[in-house]
């Protein structure tokens, strides 16, 4: 929006609410108006815990850890009370990877950071070590570890370098084949 526009010409949804309608990058960037994007993830959908950690895996993998934020953001905003301090940490370890991504070190490795504390501390306060299949303390020690390449400037960048960074959010057994 110019600072000519008007409240009346921003982008609503059909509820009215402000919503940005241009289109984005593989990695969550506003692009200019009629530009070819990547599809967007559609707000607002209640998924089961399995199907949001399914999502969110398929798109860490294609190197959209933006749009896996939005998958595990409606998982925080519709969940139980009591999961959404693990929703909102996963939520920050997408934007984290995300921003070292994009290639803003600061950001990427301070979000990386609050989410590993954010999840760890959910498990432990939770009691659970593995919700959903999910490794928090393989997720965390993965989070701290990036960090501190973000932080080195060894992370990689770009789409394919955030589908090469990627988690894994629920380990698989030894002896299966990787994603």
């Amino acid at each position: 929006m110019t600072s000519t526009q008007g409240a009346a010409d921003r982008d609503r949804d059909a509820e009215g609410r402000a919503r940005n309608a241009r289109p984005r990058d593989g990695l969550g960037r506003p692009l200019p108006y009629g530009a070819d994007g990547v599809e967007r993830q559609p707000e607002g959908v209640v998924r089961t815990p399995e199907e949001t950690v399914a999502e969110a895996q398929a798109l860490l993998d294609a190197g959209r850890p933006f749009h896996a934020h939005e998958v595990f953001e409606d998982a925080w905003k519709s969940g139980p009370e009591e999961e959404r301090g693990l929703w909102r940490g996963l939520a920050q370890l997408a934007v984290g990877l995300t921003h070292a991504a994009r290639g803003n070190a600061k950001g990427g490795a301070r979000l990386l950071l609050r989410g590993a504390g954010a999840v760890s501390a959910w498990a432990e306060e939770a009691g659970r070590e593995r919700p959903y299949g999910i490794g928090v303390p393989e997720l965390a020690r993965w989070a701290r570890a990036l960090a501190e390449r973000v932080e080195e400037g060894t992370a990689p960048l770009g789409v394919a370098g955030a589908a090469e960074a990627a988690p894994v959010l629920v380990p698989r057994p030894s002896g299966e084949a990787p994603r």
